[in-house]
């Protein structure tokens, strides 16, 4: 019965701060999404499709963006979301981001933000902890 209860309390343990890494994952991004809106330097930003490599194992492929910061520097950077079929990122057109001024690689896509990715990682996250609390409950 002590060993069923430990292998209880040590699943608990895991499942709640797995869930509390979620939540406050879902939480930091929704935060930087919003200072990005907030501060970020909006700009036209150029679609470059690139060739994939040998190395690149992801099926997703992020295609990359290039812009003009407002001090002059070009800035190249991967595409924070991918290209789909609804809203492609096609190779040479252009599209609209928001900048961190403070540092250009750190950007957001405008009208492609992922909040409901954010709100997921919050809820999953929140789910996880209430199963954690579960588990602690039927095991003592």
């Amino acid at each position: 019965m002590g060993t069923t209860t430990g292998v209880a309390a040590a699943l608990a343990v895991f499942v709640g701060l797995g869930g509390l890494v979620a939540y406050l994952a879902g939480v930091a991004g929704l935060r930087d999404l919003r200072r990005l809106r907030r501060v970020g330097v909006p700009v036209q930003a150029l679609v470059r499709e690139r060739v994939p490599g040998p190395e690149d194992r992801s099926a997703v492929s992020r295609p990359l963006l290039q812009f003009t910061t407002e001090d002059g520097r070009v800035v190249e950077v991967f595409s924070p979301v991918p290209s789909s079929r609804r809203a492609p990122l096609a190779d040479g057109s252009y599209v609209g981001v928001r900048y961190d001024p403070a540092d250009p690689r750190r950007l957001l896509v405008v009208g492609r933000e992922r909040r409901r990715l954010e709100y997921a990682f919050m809820g999953l996250g929140i789910v996880m902890v209430l199963a954690a609390l579960v588990l602690v409950a039927l095991a003592g």
